[in-house]
Order: C-alpha cells, then sequence, then structure tokens
C-alpha cells in the first residue's frame, strides 16, 4: 500500500491545531476534535487518531522542555541533591556539610513537590477513568458545552481575581507557592478531563482562586504539563495496536511532532508576553463565541 499524502496533510493540520491551542486557554483537545470532525480525520479506524493527538501533544510539551530548560535542569538537580543530602545528614557524621546541600537545594526541592502534588488530582482520575472519558465525553457536544462553560467561568474568576488582586498580596514568584496553592491548582486540572474545558484554563483558573499571579499561574501550567501529558502519552501509546502501524502512519508521527513543537515554540513565548499586558477575557469570549456556534452547527446537523 502507498503513502496516503492526504491523510499526512490532514495530520498535519492538526498537529497546527495542536500547537496553536495547547497553551492558551482555549483547549487543545476539543479544537482538535472539531477540526478532525471537519477534515475527517478522526474517521480513521484503529484508535490512531487519538494515539497521534497524544505524540503531538508531546511534541507541544517539549517545547516547553527546551525554553524552560534552565529552570527545569535545575530544579530536578536541587531535588536530588535535596534527598541524597537528607539521606546523608541522618547516616552520615558529617552533619554540617549535609545541612549546607539542604539548604543550597531546598527551592528546587519544592517547586518538584509542587508539581508532583498537582499532578497527582488529575492522574488518579485520568488512570481510573480513561476509557470512559474516551467514550463518553469525546464528541462535538461535549465540547460545545465545555467551551461555553469554560469560557464563562474564565470571565468570572478573572474579574474576581483582578478585583482581589488591588487589595490582596499576590505570590508573584513561582518559587513561592505553596503545597496549598499547588493542590488546588492540581484540582481543577481534573476540568480539563472534559473535552473543551482546556488543560491550561482550569489550571490557571485554580491558580488565580489560590492567589497566584496570571503569569505564575501560567508557567506553573507549562511546567505541571510535563509529568501530565508524559502520563497520558504514555497510556494511550500502551493501548495503541501496533500492528497497524503503516507508513504513512510513522510519517505523520514524525512530521506531526516537529511541527507541534515548532509551533508551541512560537505560541509560549507570544503568550506569555501577552499576557504581561492583557487580560485573557479575548480568550474566553472566543469560547463562547465558538462554543455557540459549535452548538448552531450541531443542531442544524452541518456537524455530527
Amino acid at each position: 500500500m502507498g503513502i496516503d499524502f492526504l491523510f499526512i496533510l490532514k495530520a498535519l493540520i492538526i498537529a497546527i491545531v495542536e500547537g496553536l491551542t495547547e497553551f492558551v486557554p482555549v483547549s487543545s483537545t476539543g479544537h482538535m476534535i472539531l477540526v478532525g470532525d471537519l477534515i475527517h480525520f478522526n474517521t480513521q479506524s484503529g484508535g490512531f487518531p487519538e494515539m497521534y493527538e497524544v505524540v503531538i501533544q508531546l511534541g507541544a510539551i517539549l517545547a516547553v522542555v527546551v525554553l524552560y530548560w534552565r529552570k527545569i535542569s535545575s530544579s530536578v538537580v536541587e531535588f536530588l541533591s535535596y534527598i541524597f543530602s537528607f539521606i546523608g545528614l541522618k547516616t552520615s557524621g558529617d552533619k554540617r556539610k549535609y545541612e549546607k546541600r539542604l539548604a543550597e537545594s531546598k527551592t528546587g526541592f519544592r517547586f518538584g513537590i509542587n508539581v508532583i502534588i498537582a499532578t497527582i488530582p488529575a492522574a488518579i482520575l485520568g488512570f481510573l477513568f480513561d476509557d470512559e472519558i474516551n467514550k463518553y465525553l469525546f464528541s462535538t457536544k461535549t465540547v460545545a458545552v465545555g467551551f461555553i462553560v469554560g469560557g464563562i467561568l474564565l470571565i468570572v474568576i478573572e474579574n474576581n481575581f483582578r478585583k482581589r488582586a488591588k487589595r490582596s498580596k499576590i505570590v508573584k514568584d513561582i518559587d513561592k507557592m505553596t503545597y496549598g496553592q499547588s493542590l488546588l491548582v492540581g484540582c481543577f486540572q481534573c476540568l480539563s478531563l472534559w473535552p473543551g474545558m482546556s488543560r491550561s484554563a482550569s489550571t490557571i483558573m485554580g491558580g488565580w482562586i489560590s492567589g497566584l499571579s496570571t503569569t505564575v499561574a501560567t508557567e506553573f501550567t507549562f511546567f505541571l504539563g510535563i509529568p501530565v501529558m508524559v502520563g497520558a502519552s504514555g497510556l494511550k501509546l500502551f493501548k495503541f495496536d501496533y500492528s497497524q502501524m503503516d507508513g504513512t502512519y510513522l510519517i505523520a508521527l514524525i512530521l506531526g511532532f516537529i511541527v507541534a513543537f515548532i509551533v508551541s515554540l512560537v505560541v509560549i513565548d507570544k503568550f506569555i508576553n501577552y499576557l504581561k499586558k492583557k487580560p485573557m477575557r479575548v480568550f474566553a469570549i472566543y469560547r463562547v463565541f465558538a462554543g455557540i456556534v459549535l452548538a448552531i452547527l450541531i443542531f442544524t446537523k452541518v456537524i455530527s
């Protein structure tokens, strides 16, 4: 069987959509479901579209690793150093040396624990209900609901956050986050299991409610996406039937991964710069509008 270039083109369109929407609060999964239905990408049998989507999401997450490599690498080193220093403090006679190392690596350890805490709620729900989520929530109807509800929540919570920020102290340094704040962000991330709600929107809203600045909440969302997406992707890749893999699928996977990575590099930088100057309201309005249009298209049976 030859290479299906039309299918590869459709796959690249989905990869561009992923790169454009993964890190902005509009729901990448919702957009991929919608665009996939419109261009008949999701009609492919055997579960490849679902597996493809998680692979290109890994490409998008790789962009975070590249852009924030210094923070990520230093935090990992400090996290491990703290653990080994703690063990050394308990087992070695040279307590002064290990006490110094503990103090020096405490920031990275704390950051790592925050990421772990925030990952747990969605990881548990996603693992326990992965099949049910795929069966009942991955449709254009649920995406339309997610778009609208998520958009309304984004407007309401951001307005309350901006009023609160004028009279209360908010966290403007990601290393100053508390464990309670990371847990609240993690609980909000569970909303993103509903396609159309958006992982970034859900976690940013959780950050606002917990007292994080918009920039800190957004950057923490980026970091949080690494273990979450790697875990989700691993689960999907494990379940995929590789006996159906052919040249077309392989080319689509490789090119899609690269395209999602490149587009995400650009979007992350632009998005952070945007947030330093303007509110999220424009994304919320877009979500509500897109949800209404999608609902009309479904009601009139233009799309299923």
